[in-house]
């Protein structure tokens, strides 16, 4: 297959750095005020994969012939709900309190798109929080940035390090790329350097 210039379609500060870890360069490209609707009949488990190919959708149209876009979306899943980004602190702290003890469901959906195809999968890694204290769950919302996170906690910081008991699946996906499986979908695709 021909080479792509790879093109990330996030604004995420964690997409982007884990897509580096693969050592190929790409460059970033985001729309203003995407689209996050989808069918109210889609089942929870599909959703992120489904707002990976949205967000592809609405770049499709900036890209060139020899550009590969790689689009995802992370949804928490917990007793039947979405866990999105929070609107606030009180929000991401009732959020935290739902987690405090118990496991959930992380899913990304990853979408590779050119202006000829499209191809695009899903992840889910479980994840079990400790039971949190209040003077934790506020110590976290005080002092990082719980509000651009499904779920409103970021594993790779300091409620990931004292919270999170037990991780089944990619730890990566929960940060948001599920990097193992993209190389393994390059790969397959015979689209890696």
């Amino acid at each position: 297959m021909k080479p792509y210039r790879w093109i990330l379609g996030s604004q995420s500060p964690r997409r982007k750095e884990l897509l580096a870890t693969l050592g190929h360069p790409f460059e970033i490209r985001t729309i203003e005020g995407h689209s996050e609707a989808y069918p109210e009949t889609l089942p929870l488990e599909e959703v992120p994969r489904y707002l990976s190919q949205l967000k592809a959708e609405q770049l499709r149209s900036t890209l060139q012939a020899d550009e590969l876009l790689i689009t995802a979306d992370t949804v928490v899943l917990l007793d039947g709900q979405i866990l999105g980004k929070p609107h606030d602190l009180d929000n991401a702290r009732r959020m935290l309190r739902l987690l405090s003890g118990r496991q959930h469901e992380v899913v990304s959906g990853v979408s590779l798109t050119t202006t000829e195809w499209q191809r695009s999968f899903a992840s889910h890694t479980r994840v079990t929080f400790a039971p949190l204290t209040e003077s934790e769950i506020d110590h976290y919302v005080t002092h990082y940035r719980p509000l651009d996170k499904a779920g409103a906690y970021g594993i790779q910081e300091w409620i990931g390090y004292i919270g999170v008991s037990y991780i089944e699946g990619s730890f990566y996906n929960v940060m948001g790329l599920p990097v193992q499986r993209l190389y393994r979908e390059l790969r397959d695709a015979d689209l890696l350097p």
